[in-house]
């Protein structure tokens, strides 16, 4: 990790906050059902990342279909059924969120669905973690920000109050499948879960599709451009440039940056579509904002005090996070072996630390931009046995006792 952000890291970052905040507005231009967007976004993002995985990750799916990973095995079934749960909660996110963009303006819907990570700390809660104290306050500073903003509509009442409450549904649904994805990602890399993710969203839109009458085909211009740009920015331009940011940048911080959606949404809504910010909601807007960094940031000062204490006790040094590779640990008798699965990180001696020292990013999914949710560097497997390669004037003394 690099001490200082680049330029090119730099360009990377502005190109996700501009791809994602396209989102709201061209999805609020079109002329379409909402729910007609959200199946043919999940469509053509199939499309575009199928030949991709069969290009790039060939070997995995040809594991995954012989099933020497064992994918259905009767243990495999759980994460299975967890990853279904995982893309419906997907799926009903992308119908939330889109429809709420035509009910409510672009600032509000923005500001809502980028309170995921409240409701993701508040599963966390229900799942038994411990929450900090700045995680609450971040909670009760969104909270007053969503009651602020939303005033206006709820006194108004009407299809903006339900936009609202659209909005708020699909933040929570994609609370719901990051955390249902964490469950599931087991031996699956990131390009195949979301492979799989935008078949199983886009199967289930279609049948809701189908369902409620809602027409397919036959769209107007402005509904084609606003389709082809969802396919361009968020879904492979976001992807991409996340990713390429991700690997010279923290998680954290492009969170942090993420929430620069709503602002950038709303410009691009009051410049392309003429929809105005009421100044009664920008108070609110911003409390939003403030509570949902302060929730973001909250775990890591948690984790980073609480592993430095334990490092200081411990007589350790801390680990720095700009460092370009890990402390080297002393040789052990036996060397580590990883899964065909894991990616062998440099930073993955440190997963052999219990508790929350295992080294574990959490990034939040932006509106379906892509499964790159979590990073897990799991325990390396200590049963099998490799060839010592640090210590060779062993195995030569061993061999000539052998000889003798």
């Amino acid at each position: 990790m690099k001490s200082r952000i680049d330029p090119l890291s730099m360009a990377a970052m502005a190109v996700t906050v501009v791809s994602v905040s396209a989102t709201a507005p061209l999805t609020a231009a079109a002329s379409a059902s909402p729910l007609a967007m959200a199946f043919w976004r999940n469509c053509l993002g199939f499309a575009v990342l199928g030949p991709l995985l069969l290009l790039l990750r060939r070997r995995e799916v040809v594991r995954v279909a012989r099933g020497e990973r064992g994918i259905l095995r009767r243990e495999q079934w759980r994460p299975l059924v967890f990853g279904f749960l995982a893309a419906t909660a997907l799926a009903l996110h992308f119908a939330a969120f889109m429809t709420s963009t035509r009910l409510t303006s672009v600032a509000m819907s923005t500001a809502l669905v980028a309170t995921q990570p409240v409701w993701q700390a508040l599963i966390a809660a229900g799942q038994g973690v411990r929450t900090p104290r700045r995680t609450w306050a971040g909670l009760a500073l969104a909270v007053l920000g969503a009651a602020a903003a939303g005033g206006l509509d709820i006194r108004s009442g009407g299809t903006a109050l339900l936009g609202d409450l659209l909005a708020l549904v699909g933040a929570i649904a994609q609370a719901g499948y990051t955390a249902l994805s964490e469950r599931s990602r087991a031996d699956v890399s990131t390009p195949l879960y979301s492979t799989f993710t935008s078949l199983v969203c886009g199967v289930e839109l279609l049948v809701v599709c189908r369902l409620a009458h809602v027409p397919l085909t036959g769209f107007d211009r402005s509904t084609q451009l606003s389709l082809l740009g969802l396919l361009i920015l968020p879904q492979i331009l976001g992807l991409g440039s996340l990713n390429f940011a991700l690997g010279r940048t923290s998680a954290t911080a492009m969170s942090v940056l993420l929430l620069l959606e709503t602002p950038v949404a709303a410009l691009a809504a009051w410049w392309f579509m003429g929809q105005g910010i009421k100044p009664a909601t920008v108070p609110g807007l911003l409390l939003i904002i403030v509570g949902v960094t302060v929730v973001v940031t909250s775990g890591v000062a948690e984790q980073a005090t609480a592993r430095q204490g334990r490092q200081r006790s411990a007589g350790i040094p801390p680990y720095p996070a700009y460092a370009p590779g890990p402390l080297q640990p002393p040789p052990a008798p036996r060397h580590p072996t990883f899964p065909d699965s894991a990616r062998q990180d440099p930073r993955v001696d440190w997963a052999r630390y219990p508790g929350d020292e295992s080294p574990t990013v959490t990034l939040t999914t932006y509106h379906g931009a892509g499964a790159f949710d979590t990073l897990i560097l799991r325990m390396p497997r200590m049963g099998e046995e490799e060839p010592n390669l640090d210590r060779p004037a062993e195995a030569v003394a061993d061999r000539g006792r052998r000889r003798r």
